[in-house]
């Protein structure tokens, strides 16, 4: 099998060699992406649009990677597309609090009537606003009948709050009023959300929340890959009212709101995992995204000449697949905010040829055969041709 074919490359004292009652199966597809945007959307409609074709459940499904952060960009594609869908391992993307902070900006932004969206970002981060102040503004807003974002703007609060709390407020709700009125007027929405989260001293209430380096650099690079996330939906959306960051950032809440609405026991979604985490599970259909040097096999394992580690994970995740496998690589991969170019992962050519289908790799061949080989070929062709008559 594939799986054999891939292991044998490494050394060891004992023959590992796995049959199967089911025969030789599928070939393994390997698709070939422009960049990891494109690969996880690619991912997830060929997700949809199989179980559509053949009438599955989502948890035939399952799409292993090598690192967590490899599932951010594929989340933001399978909400899109309302696939439902469950991470092991790991904490889901979007319920992460940096994450849920900035779409709570952005649910007040698009709609000032979102009273817990104010309620989730006025003192994120810290404006002084305590339980008593918070409570007066409650009970203005309820005497008055508006919402607690146009209170905080309203003439009368400065008779309620003291002249600091009642200015802070002010200011929160004209800079929420501001960018409201920017997004309508702006083609392009990203660099205003950005510019927006920047003004409000987010980013540094992030930068010194953080108890770790670490810890500081994953939540500005999810604070990123949000907006790249949503970038990517803009852009892509087939039609102008599709295209509206309002639509984009709806759709992406809607979403959130069903997921938390459903029940725990409802198994029925996606499996999102790492090759770790995979270790004795089996599903129906598994793709494995990332198939690039230096992210399988791991950079880490490559400069400490670890490789057999990195082998083995590659079997495992072979080996996860019931029925159909489904290998991708991106030829531009995202890192440190940068686009950089990717090379195929190794693995990929210790798979036999006659067990793999990768129209990439055929046309590649195809594009640089010897040109008198061609011409022997397209000659031989002729005479079998010649020969039918």
């Amino acid at each position: 099998t594939s799986a054999n074919a891939v292991i044998t490359h490494n050394e060891h004292l004992f023959e590992k060699k796995l049959w199967s009652d089911k025969g030789e199966g599928e070939k393994i597809r390997i698709i070939n992406c422009r960049n990891d945007d494109d690969e996880a959307e690619r991912v997830a409609k060929e997700i949809a649009t199989h179980k559509l074709r053949f009438g599955n459940e989502w948890e035939d499904y399952a799409v292993l990677y090598r690192s967590n952060f490899q599932a951010r960009m594929l989340e933001a594609n399978l909400r899109q597309l309302q696939i439902p869908y469950k991470l092991s391992g790991g904490q889901s993307f979007f319920s992460r609090s940096e994450i849920k902070d900035i779409m709570g900006y952005l649910r007040l932004i698009l709609n000032p009537e979102d009273d817990s969206a104010f309620l989730r970002i006025i003192n994120t981060p810290k404006r002084g606003m305590g339980p008593a102040t918070l409570e007066k503004l409650g009970l203005f807003s309820q005497e008055h009948s508006i919402s607690l974002l146009a209170s905080c703007t309203h003439g009368g609060l400065s008779h309620v709050l003291p002249s600091k709390a009642y200015g802070t407020l002010k200011e929160f709700g004209d800079s929420i009023e501001h960018y409201t009125r920017e997004l309508d007027q702006h083609p392009d929405p990203v660099p205003i959300v950005r510019q927006m989260i920047d003004e409000t001293g987010y980013i540094d209430f992030v930068r010194s929340d953080a108890k770790t380096p670490q810890q500081e650099k994953n939540r500005i690079d999810n604070i990123e890959m949000l907006y790249t996330s949503i970038q990517s939906l803009i852009n892509r959306a087939e039609d102008d009212e599709d295209r509206t960051i309002d639509t984009i950032i709806r759709k992406l809440v809607l979403l959130d709101m069903l997921e938390q609405q459903q029940e725990e026991e409802n198994t029925n979604k996606v499996n999102l995992m790492t090759l770790h985490a995979a270790k004795g599970l089996e599903f129906n259909y598994v793709y494995i995204m990332g198939l690039e040097e230096e992210m399988l096999p791991h950079r880490n394992s490559i400069l400490s000449e670890t490789i057999e580690e990195e082998r083995r994970l590659m079997y495992v995740g072979i080996t996860r697949a019931r029925r159909e496998l489904t290998l991708t690589l991106a030829a531009q991969r995202r890192a440190g905010g940068q686009m950089r170019v990717t090379s195929e992962s190794r693995f990929l050519d210790e798979l036999p040829e006659d067990h793999i289908d990768w129209p990439a790799k055929a046309k590649k061949k195809k594009a640089t055969k010897d040109p008198a080989a061609v011409a022997d070929e397209y000659l031989a062709n002729i005479r079998a041709l010649l020969g039918n008559r």
